[in-house]
């Protein structure tokens, strides 16, 4: 990618007069030398891809370390049958059930999207999907919403971390509720400066989280946290619609999360040697995998 800065994206659509999404396709046209059509069949395939890996959910797959599974059917039934009741409603219950039986999918080793891993696939499609259900059945702009995370998480990518491994969860789950953060100010009507601050907004929240997955699955804590990253998101993206803005830069959040990645112990960073992983309870369970 040509970039390596969200405001130099947001800069450039503000003196050349373009969108955020037109850029980051420009780009792609250029990097991968294809036309602008056969880059837009190539996002209308990941988004149809997302959509086959919600519509394939099975609610009674357990994953085969038994830690993983069902919780997504739970949270669909809840959400159906006590709609008055929930306190977050109708659509927020959507978007905690898409994440959670998209994690589990990930888990049980069915097909995914990894946006930007394989352990935050679930934050991006527990947003759009629902959006796309509910609030605007326009595919065209479902694609450019996808080209607006793609950009923000490549450039996350090229100047921090993406992997937890290398910057523990904040890399993964702040990433993607990152880029689903500007996805969704895209689609809400935002601007290049409102794109980039609700994704500085959302990642804000995830700072300093690590990753310490039990029995070194992307199981637990993991797929609850597509959740959290999910609802960060959405908050952010309505943050910045109000017109709220990051009292720190876009890209010098991005630089922060770099700092406290480099910073973080490596038993913090998908090793299973620290934080949640050495509880009790995660050394019981992992005992009874491995032994």
């Amino acid at each position: 990618m040509a970039y390596n800065s969200l405001q130099e994206i947001s800069d450039i659509c503000r003196n050349d007069n373009k969108e955020f999404w037109q850029v980051i396709l420009e780009d792609d046209v250029s990097e991968r030398n294809v036309t602008s059509s056969e880059s837009m069949e190539k996002m209308e395939d990941t988004w149809k891809a997302m959509l086959l890996a919600a519509e394939s959910y099975d609610g009674e797959l357990k994953s085969k370390s038994g830690l993983a599974g069902g919780d997504g059917k739970k949270m669909n039934d809840y959400v159906s049958q006590h709609s008055d009741f929930s306190l977050c409603g109708e659509f927020i219950g959507k978007v905690i059930t898409g994440a959670l039986q998209m994690g589990e999918s990930n888990a049980c080793m069915k097909r995914i999207v990894a946006a930007p891993t394989a352990g935050a696939c679930g934050v991006l499609p527990a947003l759009l999907i629902p959006y796309y259900q509910t609030k605007s059945n326009d595919t065209s702009q479902i694609l450019k919403a996808l080209y607006v995370a793609a950009g923000i998480g490549q450039v996350i990518a090229g100047r921090a971390y993406i992997s937890g491994a290398s910057g523990g969860c904040q890399a993964e789950i702040g990433s993607a509720s990152a880029m689903a953060a500007g996805a969704l100010t895209f689609l809400q009507g935002g601007n290049s400066v409102q794109i980039i601050h609700a994704a500085a907004i959302s990642m804000k929240n995830l700072l300093g989280l690590v990753c310490d997955p039990v029995a070194g699955l992307v199981e637990v804590p993991c797929i609850k946290r597509n959740v959290i990253g999910a609802m960060s998101a959405l908050s952010a993206a309505d943050m910045v619609m109000a017109g709220i803005t990051s009292r720190i830069p876009p890209d010098q959040v991005m630089d922060a999360m770099k700092e406290i990645g480099d910073k973080m112990d490596s038993s913090l960073r998908e090793t299973a040697k620290g934080g949640l992983a050495q509880t009790n309870a995660a050394r019981e369970a992992s005992d009874k995998l491995y032994r």
